[in-house]
């Protein structure tokens, strides 16, 4: 349940240092290599959106928005007529944890290579899914897993498409 627009967060940009590093950068416009030639690194720099705290806030509220539909989606699928407020009340779950631990399925992180990072952050993203869903939902637990996976499905199948859709991939 990781999005597109999460992945590219809290990474640092690896370019060459040095003069000719800052020439290229330089001539090209490009702030992102200017930064890394220059030694001077911001946590949260993104790639051609800038960086930032503004960045980061209009990421998550995307994300949220993304989650939220697909939850909705699922759970009217799922439950039948449901209020789309508590579907609001859940996206923001996912959405933090897909962002936060956006970094480890993008390079090897401590002990954790790339494959397996992206399996943690999979797993932990379904396991705070599930909690906000029993939560929000006040399903059983049977209810809530059932839910959760739909909601993964939901989520891969209409990020995929949006991915293609806007040519991501």
């Amino acid at each position: 349940m990781l999005s597109l627009a999460s992945s590219h967060l809290l990474l640092l940009p690896s370019a060459p240092t040095g003069a000719t590093a800052l020439r290229t950068a330089t001539a090209a416009g490009d702030t992102a290599l200017r930064t890394a030639a220059t030694g001077r690194h911001t946590v949260l720099q993104t790639g051609p959106i800038g960086g930032g705290l503004a960045a980061l806030i209009g990421v998550f509220l995307a994300v949220s928005l993304f989650y939220a539909v697909t939850l909705h989606l699922a759970a009217t699928f799922f439950l039948g007529d449901v209020p789309s407020q508590r579907a609001a009340y859940v996206g923001p779950v996912p959405a933090a944890v897909s962002i936060l631990l956006g970094r480890y399925g993008l390079e090897s992180v401590g002990v954790f290579s790339r494959e397996l990072g992206v399996l943690v952050v999979l797993v932990t993203t379904l396991l705070a899914d599930a909690m906000a869903v029993a939560k929000v939902y006040g399903l059983s637990r049977r209810a809530t897993t059932v839910l959760t996976l739909l909601h993964f499905a939901f989520a891969t199948v209409l990020g995929i498409a949006l991915a293609n859709l806007f040519g991501f991939i």
